[in-house]
């Protein structure tokens, strides 16, 4: 059997040796609890302090300004709900988009029921967000909106700082979910033109357990954890030091080889595109085509399950995904797919391929090849129309 291709970097990366060894100590020896006050913990606290200084440099903002959390999914609940439940004197009308990470559409479904009013703006054939369909949902009861930077199934690059202009200026809290584009766009919070936005470690080739909230000074919200006084109140709980550590580390780095790194992943990501489109038929790009993660590769094939064609990948060693690595177990079309207006039958044949540092040209070549036979043999065996 062929060496593995994996193909399946937004759903998850693979630790950098670097961000490993800078976690080590505080797998070890190092295990002090930052909140007591002996040497052994006065250590986990420096650790802790100097990653908010990194990650703080990351995004442009103050390091008071960071919340540290357990991933991507606390990060956006913490946002969203504790925005909407702090704020209610002033309203309770909520403004998203129907292509969000159900970390933030189960957050927004969870607050309808409990009387918050969702409005849901809808998205183009490309999955993109008009900043004037946002203008046009905002209202004086609104509190929040959030509009992700970049989607996690199809790739598309959103609007942010646009939509930003329209709304911060009306004293509306402005959230994005930056988890997918950390790593591959500027997180500057201050260019983006966001309060607050949600970061994930093992998106960026740092350890799964750990991620950050942006926070901006003078912005409203409830903690969803309650317990101790960790992270100044906003987030209760020992702090995870060696994932916090991790956190920052990934972080530091993909800035530092940004430009490297993005040229490098677009140019395996252009050769995919073009390989599947050229060899294949009757399968179509998702998302937007100029305006998309630099390693984004997703289509939709007529004729094909997606279940099917990743269970056959899987057994030539080819590892991909469907969609969103959350939503990919459960059979039922992406809600990203369909809000972009493509066929339920035909979002049923999904599939997204998401390249990584560790990849090589060979490796896509490679796992061309083997998709056309795939996708072939699956076609021949498909009942005839």
């Amino acid at each position: 059997m062929s060496e593995p291709v994996y193909l399946d970097h937004a759903a998850t990366t693979p630790l950098a040796p670097e961000v490993l060894n800078a976690m080590m100590p505080y797998l070890g020896d190092e295990y002090g609890n930052p909140s007591s006050i002996y040497a052994l913990a006065r250590g986990a606290r420096r650790a802790i302090d100097g990653a908010r200084d990194a990650v703080a440099d990351v995004l442009g903002c103050r390091a008071g300004e960071i919340v540290f959390t357990s991933g991507g999914t606390e990060s956006c609940n913490l946002a969203v709900k504790g925005v909407a439940w702090a704020n209610t004197a002033r309203g309770k009308h909520l403004v998203t988009t129907r292509i969000e990470h159900l970390a933030v559409l189960n957050s927004f479904e969870y607050l309808a029921k409990l009387g918050f009013e969702v409005t849901y703006v809808d998205v183009d054939e490309h999955g993109l967000v008009d900043p004037d369909a946002v203008g046009r949902a905002l209202r004086p009861d609104t509190t929040l909106v959030s509009v992700m930077l970049a989607n996690n199934e199809v790739g598309t690059i959103e609007p942010v700082r646009e939509i930003g202009e329209i709304v911060r200026p009306r004293k509306i809290v402005f959230h994005t979910d930056a988890c997918q584009a950390a790593g591959l766009l500027d997180l500057d919070v201050e260019r983006l033109n966001v309060d607050m936005l949600s970061l994930s470690a093992h998106k960026v080739y740092g350890p799964k357990g750990a991620g950050a909230l942006y926070a901006r000074r003078g912005t409203l919200y409830h903690p969803q954890l309650h317990g101790g006084s960790n992270e100044r109140g906003r987030r209760a709980g020992t702090e995870n030091v060696a994932g916090i550590v991790g956190l920052a580390r990934a972080l530091t780095m993909a800035v530092e080889a940004l430009h490297e790194n993005v040229a490098y992943l677009r140019d395996l990501r252009d050769r995919l595109i073009a390989a599947v489109l050229r060899r294949i038929d009757r399968v179509r790009l998702t998302g937007h085509p100029d305006r998309r993660l630099p390693n984004f590769a997703s289509f939709v094939f007529e004729g094909i399950e997606g279940e099917s064609m990743l269970l056959a990948l899987d057994a030539r060693n080819v590892f991909a995904s469907s969609g969103s690595a959350c939503t990919s177990g459960t059979l039922d079309p992406s809600h990203v797919l369909t809000a972009m207006g493509i066929p339920a039958d035909l979002a049923h044949g999904s599939l997204r391929l998401t390249t990584g540092l560790t990849n090589t040209p060979d490796q896509i070549d490679h796992a061309v090849d083997e998709l056309v036979q795939v996708v072939a043999k699956l076609r021949s065996l498909a009942p005839a129309r």
